[in-house]
């Protein structure tokens, strides 16, 4: 399976990405900058964290407005794999691919710490390979990841299980509502999550929680 990695000015995790998509792909994923206007074919397209354009006006909002972006959406409206983790899932979020806000942490605080995660629907391209309800361990590093949406739009997002990963035993560290820590489009092939995966993928990272997440998107055994 092919993977391709969107990488803009002020990202902090594409290294780490490229890393994780290498190590349990056994290819490395393509890079494309991000005032390119293609993407090479790719399963999956990554959208790693950090702080694109130095999160000027609101996190992911300029980045969103990529050249890039236009060959994201039509990717994705054609049926390919899209991860957003962190910055990412700001980014997908004002390119208008997943519904919904990222607001500032209720803290007012950058957190940077392990949480607990439940996977909320274990029967899709990304979390196959989890069992439902499982709780997992993943690291968070983000100031603006309260996820926030509206009542008619939280309704959809819950009622067709769109809600894939839930802050879980506690561990919420932004005051997301409903403790949503991942969301899905419609058709369920592009996923936005706040926590970082990549970086809980091996023993050196002191576990391999995150590893299921990415054998499932590139189809291959974790």
């Amino acid at each position: 399976m092919k993977s391709a990695v969107i990488v803009f000015p002020g990202l902090n995790r594409d290294r780490d990405m490229i890393a994780a998509l290498t190590q349990i792909s056994g290819t490395a994923p393509a890079t494309v900058w991000h005032q390119d206007t293609d993407i090479p074919e790719a399963d999956l397209i990554v959208i790693p964290g950090g702080f694109s354009y130095g999160d000027y006006l609101r996190c992911g909002a300029i980045a969103a407005r990529s050249p890039i972006m236009d060959k994201v959406r039509e990717r994705a409206a054609a049926g390919v794999k899209v991860l957003g983790v962190c910055n990412g899932f700001q980014i997908l979020i004002e390119a208008g691919l997943l519904p919904g806000a990222l607001m500032r942490n209720t803290s007012l605080k950058f957190v940077c710490r392990e949480v607990k995660l439940e996977v909320t629907n274990a029967d899709t391209a990304f979390t196959r390979g989890y069992t439902q309800g499982q709780i997992i361990r993943c690291p968070v590093a983000h100031h603006d990841g309260n996820y926030f949406a509206d009542a008619e739009t939280l309704a959809h997002l819950e009622g067709e299980g769109r809600v894939a990963f839930r802050y879980a035993e506690g561990t919420n560290p932004n005051g997301s509502i409903n403790d949503i820590a991942g969301i899905l489009n419609d058709k369920r092939n592009v996923l936005g999550l706040m926590p970082h995966p990549e970086n809980l993928i091996e023993a050196a990272h002191g576990g391999s929680d995150g590893r299921a997440l990415f054998a499932a998107a590139l189809g291959v055994a974790a």
